[in-house]
């Protein structure tokens, strides 16, 4: 059987600097320094005076020149090692893809390390601060609240012990210090007497986004199939036009419903009918070469063309496409919306306006008193979106059949190092939106944050090399 000569993928994002091996002159430089400095020196010393040519101004000139070009071999050589220990002792010069800080500060502390030890000190953390509440109407609760660190709030919440039921999945659980079975008897204990759940500003009645996010962790972790399509199809009969008109009008509530059925209910009705309205919200950016994206409002009013809501778009549609057959308009729309994303102007793609984090309110009229208004602030990971739209299937054929690898790999490499800027010891922090406001460590930050790093980690994979 013959051996092929392994070969790099022109998909495969290259390695960020601080991963690369030195190349051609770092192994020569390493090959000198196998012999040391004064050993190379004296190796050209004996050459050159072996075949300088005996006449060339008596036999002290030889040995001049041999001895000149020794030293200056011998201090070349010792100079190049030098150089090579200091790259490599320099965080600042060589940012790997685990570097806690941000693009243009100093160095900071020494960050958590390669991915397997970012992930096992989230993992600590989740243990330090999960919850546990014995609630006289819902029974035992364990999980935790919709921020690690909360002290108002400490109860575990459905958002909260959702995103962490996903995270724990994600590390794999290496212990049974963490149960996903106690989790998931937690999320059941919180549904809401109509068959949903809420998130906690918005009060006692379901929501589909949150009902869809709590089903699709349910689904994951192998809950009772009946009971979670039971509530994925009372979820889709309150998610229409007529009940939920400002839900069906906003890009994240629906590419949150469609991700969350994909997980929980696959052969749903309501599937076609959610993809299609979502690729014909899709609107035009003549900045970008008229290229289709998604604002905020898949309805009149769209707003600015947004990255953030177009990764979602992008995410949501590919995932259906491999769930049912994909239309041809909605796949000339998913499309659009990648090269919209490999569209970005920007110069410099691990800081860039695209991974910028954004901050919407949902507003509805409250059930139980319409003339009043629940509130619910969602912020949004962009770099973690873009990341994730990024590494789908669809958006890698499309960077291969226009030609676009370079610039997709640059603007994933981008994204990557802005997700991974943001976390400390395997936790994610949402910078205070005001003056004076608390920092949040949300745990669907850390959950996205630490999803996006591992997708890209196993894309970056190569067993051959």
């Amino acid at each position: 059987m013959s051996h092929q000569q392994p070969r790099r993928d022109r998909f495969r994002p290259e390695p960020l600097p601080g991963m690369r091996d030195g190349g051609g002159s770092g192994r020569i430089v390493r090959w000198l320094g196998g012999f040391g400095c004064v050993a190379a020196g004296y190796a050209v010393f004996q050459s050159l005076l072996g075949v300088l040519p005996p006449g060339l101004d008596g036999e002290s000139a030889r040995y001049a020149v041999a001895v000149v070009s020794g030293l200056g071999t011998a201090a070349a050589a010792w100079l190049s090692a030098a150089l090579l220990r200091a790259r490599a002792a320099d965080p600042a010069r060589t940012p790997g893809p685990f570097t806690a800080r941000r693009a243009g500060t100093a160095p900071a502390a020494p960050a958590p390390g390669p991915l397997p030890r970012l992930c096992a000190s989230a993992y600590e953390t989740l243990v330090e601060q999960v919850r546990v509440v014995d609630d006289p109407d819902r029974g035992r609760l364990t999980g935790w609240p919709h921020s690690l660190g909360e002290q108002e709030h400490g109860r575990p919440t459905s958002v909260g012990t959702a995103y962490g039921l996903h995270t724990l999945l994600d590390l794999g659980t290496p212990d049974g210090r963490l149960g996903t079975g106690e989790l998931v008897r937690t999320l059941w204990n919180l549904q809401l007497p109509d068959g949903g759940w809420s998130a906690r500003s918005q009060g006692a009645a379901a929501r589909p986004e949150v009902t869809a996010l709590v089903l699709g962790a349910l689904a994951r972790a192998g809950a009772d199939p009946i009971r979670v399509a039971a509530a994925a199809e009372a979820c889709t009969a309150r998610f229409t036009d007529e009940l939920d008109r400002t839900g069906r009008e906003l890009t994240h509530v629906v590419t949150t419903v469609l991700r969350g059925l994909l997980r929980a209910a696959p052969g749903s009705e309501a599937l076609p009918r959610l993809r299609d309205a979502l690729a014909a919200g899709a609107i035009t950016d003549p900045r970008r070469g008229h290229r289709r994206c998604w604002a905020y409002r898949l309805a009149a009013s769209h707003g600015p063309p947004s990255a953030v809501h177009t990764a979602q778009a992008v995410l949501a549609l590919d995932r259906a496409a491999r769930v049912a057959p994909e239309p041809d308009a909605v796949r000339a729309a998913r499309e659009d919306g990648v090269r919209w994303l490999l569209a970005c102007p920007d110069t410099r793609h691990d800081g860039c306006l695209d991974l910028t984090p954004v901050r919407e309110e949902v507003r509805r009229p409250r059930i139980d008193d319409p003339a009043r208004h629940e509130v619910l602030n969602v912020r949004h990971f962009a770099a973690a979106w873009v990341l994730r739209a990024l590494l789908t299937p669809g958006a890698r054929a499309v960077a291969h059949e226009d030609g676009l690898e370079d610039a997709w790999r640059e603007r994933l490499n981008g994204a990557a190092a802005a997700v991974a800027a943001a976390q400390t010891d395997g936790i994610w922090t949402w910078s205070p939106d005001n003056a004076g406001e608390l920092l949040r460590r949300p745990l669907w930050m850390t959950y996205q944050g630490l999803s996006a790093l591992r997708a890209h980690a196993i894309w970056m994979y190569r067993p051959d090399d």
